[in-house]
């Protein structure tokens, strides 16, 4: 019994030690093969970056300079070297920034990224400094509001007996309204018929806006939970038992799986297979803010043309944490966040039957509630 047991361990040394040597010598072959395969090639290709060379490449007959007979054996070798170099540059002129953008090679640069870098994904909004070292609720108001009541850009209105003058556009006294500036896309996008508009509420605002952007032959979509049937078109607008939220409901977790019915705008986006929506209304009674934010940190305000969006300030709002000054910081940063998207504040509207409510209080007269439209200047659907 024990001698077998010594010669089995025996033989499984022995099988192991010769496999240790068929791995050490096939890798000593590859390294073999691979050096020669590179000992003809030039050493600015080897490395994988063009360099300026003074070689002139030829037309098909001429000479190679520097290059021997072509009756001699080493003209193959140089010739399919060369044959690789024009290729190698022929890709990386095709697949070069300065290639897609028509200026040109760059010889300064080296292999460049075939693949634009994406974007790493963002876990929270960047805060705006304080409106003061003392971190005062007065000052913080005051940036906020006057920020909210400055239009950034202006917003010419169309003529009144054309054919996009809407019903609801009341000028400045209208609460909803788009911006149809011949220098931004919603006009001539309503001209083709190619217009989209997404409107989300509960269900108790004012729909007058909507029915006019149908009418002119918009795709409308109203999104309201309080719908009985899952999907309705009723006056050339569609109507969909959906609210948009911040968040997708869990289906494992039951006190969510009674909200199914809500969902980010970027899931709504992608079952409908919309990849862009001229106008996008939110009025979400006080969860426009962490909606907000969700648009910013996924990058879905790229895909919209222009937001209507109603904020309401007797609160902080849905899950917006902090104390009164940190409360308004957080709101003045997510509209500045919306600057930074190319977004601009066209016009403002407060309704002067609103409480004058300013988180609870009432503070330098505020409105409990506007009313603002913007507009991407940068946006080409």
């Amino acid at each position: 019994m024990w001698p077998g047991m010594g010669r089995d361990r025996l033989t499984r040394g022995l099988v192991l030690r010769l496999c240790l040597l068929l791995t050490a010598l096939c890798v000593c072959v590859h390294i073999y093969l691979e050096l020669g395969s590179r000992r003809g090639a030039p050493s600015h290709l080897i490395l994988g970056c063009p360099t300026q060379t003074n070689q002139v490449l030829p037309d098909k007959g001429a000479r190679i300079r520097g290059t021997k007979d072509p009756m001699e054996p080493n003209f193959v070798t140089e010739d399919r070297a060369m044959k690789r170099m024009v290729s190698y540059v022929r890709t990386l002129k095709n697949d070069s920034v300065a290639g897609k953008t028509g200026g040109g090679d760059n010889p300064s640069m080296c292999c460049p990224p075939l693949r634009p870098k994406r974007k790493s994904p963002r876990w929270h909004i960047e805060l705006e400094p304080w409106a003061s070292d003392n971190h005062s609720l007065e000052e913080e108001a005051r940036r906020f509001l006057h920020y909210i009541t400055t239009p950034q850009v202006s917003c010419a209105p169309p003529s009144p007996e054309g054919p996009l003058a809407l019903e609801g556009q009341e000028g400045p006294k209208g609460p909803w309204a788009v911006c149809l500036d011949s220098r931004y896309s919603l006009a001539q996008r309503i001209h083709t018929k190619h217009c989209r508009v997404y409107s989300m509420g509960l269900g108790v605002e004012d729909k007058t806006l909507e029915r006019s952007l149908a009418r002119v032959g918009c795709e409308v979509h109203c999104f309201d939970p309080s719908l009985k049937q899952a999907h309705l078109q009723e006056s050339d607008m569609w109507l969909h038992r959906l609210s948009v939220d911040w968040r997708d409901p869990n289906p494992a977790i039951p006190a969510q799986r009674q909200h199914g019915n809500t969902k980010k705008l970027a899931t709504i986006l992608n079952d409908f297979g919309h990849r862009q929506v001229d106008v996008l209304k939110v009025d979400m009674e006080s969860a426009e803010w962490k909606i907000l934010e969700n648009l910013v940190l996924e990058g879905v305000l790229s895909s919209v043309g222009q937001l209507l969006l109603e904020v309401h300030l007797h609160w902080a709002g849905f899950e917006v944490d902090g104390d009164d000054p940190s409360v308004v910081r957080f709101w003045f940063s997510l509209l500045k966040e919306l600057e930074r998207a190319h977004f601009r504040l066209f016009r403002y509207h407060n309704d002067p039957a609103k409480p004058r409510l300013f988180l609870h209080r009432n503070f330098l007269n505020a409105s409990s509630a506007y009313t603002l439209g913007w507009v991407n200047n940068e946006w080409r659907p």
